[in-house]
């Protein structure tokens, strides 16, 4: 669940540490002791990537590089960048990390870069650099799609998913018209970043398709978010919500609850990311679920995803070599991978790994959609989830959702939200 660095805010640091010794002859210790190096990994936990799944990848790698001690921390939730903020203020950044966001430790010289033989395994080696130099392991690709209720759709007549934008409105609208909410969308409490998935999808069919550079163009105040371009996205997503095709009250679910809410069938499309396909296959809903990338104008293929995800290692670790070869090993592990595709429906960018056979038919859609874009050069960033040379500053991120939670309400306008996200985008930047 990489969910993207985003999101989540995190609980206060004191009392929330969470220490498991993992691997045979863990001391707890966090320097090296004799022979053995103990080295700290932070990781998080969820219902599906729960504390039984990481003990398990974690000895598994441990099995593969002797004399390495791994101590598990375990984020309080998921965010472990805003996390690992908080332990580096501290002086306990950890030497691994998961999923961690290198925007500003890779600059201030915390993390050890990976060279080009040791991601010679990878299929997009050189995702997310920062200066030209990589410091996350680029494993795995999640992307962000639209999740429908086939039934929902037949009883609205609509035999297909919608291929153009001017098909999606016209599909809410059947769907409106025979009483069901076209759009579950949430963000409430700590979980506004839920509320974003609308806006990456339009950001990706009418800026990054034909800007694909756009951010960094930002970046080189080359363009603003008060352009056309950005505030026709926004106006789609906000035209959406007030037609009626989001449900407001729906709006203050936390993301849980929303996800929860689809499955009850209180809405026929679910925009969100593919992680959500593993949860669909391993608790079926009462219908049967299918998925689409939201449209384009000319129904061609804009779909937005993020690949990275992997470890980061800290350039103060005990030993940076050790802790490279077993962050390497857990990357890589047959075993990790499979679980982890199993439980976060991940669709993975090493080379030669193929998923176990036996996955369920909303994941292999899922994959197939993906594939689908990318043989077509449909294959765009993910707004807000970028890392990397040409992403958002660190929070803007957080402005962002905010800021959709208005637009969705009616409380700001498309050019609203544009203005808005110059206003932010200047104060974080200063």
């Amino acid at each position: 669940m990489t969910r993207n660095p985003m999101v989540l805010k995190t609980a206060a640091l004191a009392g929330a540490l969470v220490l498991t010794g993992c691997t045979a002859g863990g001391t707890g210790e966090s320097a090296s002791k004799g022979d053995k190096v103990t080295l700290t990994f932070l990781t998080f936990e969820t219902p599906n990537l729960d504390a039984k799944y990481w003990d398990a990848a974690i000895a598994r790698a441990s099995a593969k590089v002797p004399g390495v001690t791994i101590r598990k921390l375990v984020s309080p939730s998921a965010d472990r960048t805003g996390y690992a903020k908080q332990l580096d203020s501290t002086g306990q950044f950890p030497d691994i990390v998961i999923g961690l966001n290198p925007a500003g430790f890779a600059e201030a010289g915390k993390l050890a870069p990976w060279s080009d033989r040791e991601l010679a395994n990878y299929v997009d080696p050189h995702a997310n650099p920062y200066g030209g130099k990589v410091y996350q392991l680029p494993y795995a690709t999640q992307a962000t799609l639209v999740y429908y209720n086939k039934s929902d759709f037949a009883k609205a007549g609509i035999d297909a998913p919608p291929r153009t934008y001017r098909e999606l409105l016209a599909d809410s609208a059947k769907l409106k018209a025979k009483g069901i909410n076209p759009f579950v969308v949430g963000g409430g409490g700590k979980d506004t970043w839920a509320d974003m998935f609308p806006l990456i999808c339009a950001v990706a069919t009418d800026v990054y398709k034909e800007s694909p550079d756009w951010l960094s163009q930002r970046s080189a105040d080359k363009v603003k978010f008060t352009d056309p371009a950005f505030v026709n996205a926004s106006q789609k997503v906000a035209d959406v919500a007030h037609k009626g095709y989001i449900d407001p009250a729906g709006l203050s679910r936390s993301y849980a609850d929303t996800e929860q809410a689809f499955r009850d069938g209180k809405g026929a499309m679910y925009p969100m990311g593919s992680w959500f396909s593993a949860s669909a296959d391993a608790k079926k809903p009462s219908f049967d679920t299918g998925v689409f990338a939201w449209p384009t104008d000319d129904g061609s293929l804009a779909l937005p995803s993020v690949t990275g995800g992997g470890m980061t290692v800290s350039s103060k670790a005990p030993d940076v070599g050790l802790a490279k070869k077993w962050a390497q090993a857990f990357m890589e592990d047959q075993k990790n991978l499979d679980a982890a595709v199993k439980a976060d429906g991940l669709i993975i960018a090493i080379k030669g790994y193929r998923p176990p056979s036996n996955m369920g038919p909303v994941y292999n859609a899922t994959v197939a959609a993906y594939q689908e874009a990318l043989s077509a050069g449909g294959v765009v960033n993910s707004f807000s989830q970028e890392t990397g040379d040409g992403s958002l500053p660190p929070g803007l991120a957080d402005k962002a959702a905010a800021g959709v939670q208005k637009l969705l309400s009616g409380r700001m306008t498309a050019s609203e939200f544009g203005a808005y996200m110059d206003a932010q985008w200047d104060k974080a930047t200063r």
